[in-house]
């Protein structure tokens, strides 16, 4: 399927240039932005973490960190309790709070949040998006000033294992992806304990209502409610 703007990293996220400060992730120029999610794109977000280099600048005590490769940018604040898997990425000014489980292949650019009891796996939070009380954000992408509600939760894993689908309209479409939590475009607010279903897309300027579950693909200024 052509997934034009719906899929396309240019307008899912129109003003990252991949310019901003500290190391940020390339997104897909041609094909659907969640392919860079894919652990056998040679081109993806694994491949692109082990071309980063660094180590944990920042001075604040009492993280915890295990595995190779984690790297912390010295202007970051990484409150005592979190902990820390690598590879991962902690950017310029980025916040990770007491009891954050930020584990492998987490990218979180400039200024984002990763709060209290919320737990990151193989997901890009673009510079500004916060996940920033009692979230799961798995296998996704957040893009700027995207905000989870408390208790938001990007499930990315079907209850029978297989390939993850994507939802439009009456088109059901595989992913190739077994593991494929959410992609939330810019502004994208989602209410206090609402659930993504594994392969959701919600365009720009979305929301979603607190205690609300969706699915599939939505364009830009969508409600869920």
């Amino acid at each position: 399927m052509d997934w034009g703007e719906l899929a396309d990293a240019t307008v899912l996220f129109p003003s990252f240039s991949g310019e901003e400060d500290g190391a940020t992730p390339t997104l897909p120029n041609d094909g659907p932005v969640w392919s860079v999610l894919d652990p056998a794109n040679h081109s993806g977000l694994k491949a692109q973490m082990a071309q980063l280099s660094g180590d944990v600048a920042c001075t604040n005590p009492g993280f915890f960190v295990r595995g190779e490769g984690v790297i912390v940018d010295a202007t970051a604040t990484v409150e005592a309790g979190a902990y820390l898997i690598g590879p991962c990425y902690i950017g310029p000014r980025a916040t990770v709070r007491s009891g954050a489980y930020v584990r492998e292949y987490s990218w979180i650019c400039a200024d984002a949040v990763v709060g209290h009891a919320t737990e990151t796996k193989h997901a890009i939070l673009l510079p500004g998006a916060k996940a920033p009380h009692f979230n799961y954000v798995g296998d996704s992408i957040l893009g700027k000033g995207a905000n989870l509600g408390a208790g938001t939760k990007l499930s990315n894993l079907r209850n029978d294992g297989g390939e993850v689908h994507l939802r439009h309209g009456q088109q059901r479409i595989p992913s190739g992806l077994r593991k494929f939590g959410a992609v939330l475009g810019e502004g994208v607010a989602t209410g206090c304990n609402s659930v993504m279903n594994p392969g959701v897309v919600l365009g720009c300027n979305s929301v979603v209502w607190p205690n609300v579950t969706v699915t599939g693909v939505h364009e830009a200024d969508s409600l869920h409610r």
